[in-house]
């Protein structure tokens, strides 16, 4: 099965980025320790923008991917986040070709 790799850029109102990452802890981290399919995932605060989120997910295949986001917890951290963000996410989906540890 190919992996299945996305690379997401939030960017927060001013001042909200530990809001969102409140909001993230609450719905999404407990969702993503528990699935299987998450390979792997860094959630990061970017070191040259204080509003700044960057996101890598990699997952055990596109179908995993998404599955995940049907999961209610998903719709309410949606739901949640966008009123912290300044803007639609950037969101690259990518296929794995090499890793290292995942």
């Amino acid at each position: 099965m190919t992996k299945a790799a996305i690379f997401i850029r939030h960017k927060a109102l001013p001042g909200k980025r530990d809001e969102v990452r409140r909001v993230w802890e609450r719905y999404m981290q407990p969702l993503i320790a528990q699935n299987k399919s998450h390979e792997a995932y860094f959630y990061c605060y970017d070191d040259t923008d204080p509003d700044s989120i960057c996101v890598y997910q990699q997952y055990s295949g596109r179908e995993a991917a998404q599955a995940f986001l049907k999961d209610p917890s998903y719709a309410l951290y949606l739901k949640e986040s966008r009123l912290l963000l300044a803007g639609e996410s950037e969101i690259t989906a990518a296929t794995p070709i090499w890793t290292k540890g995942a």
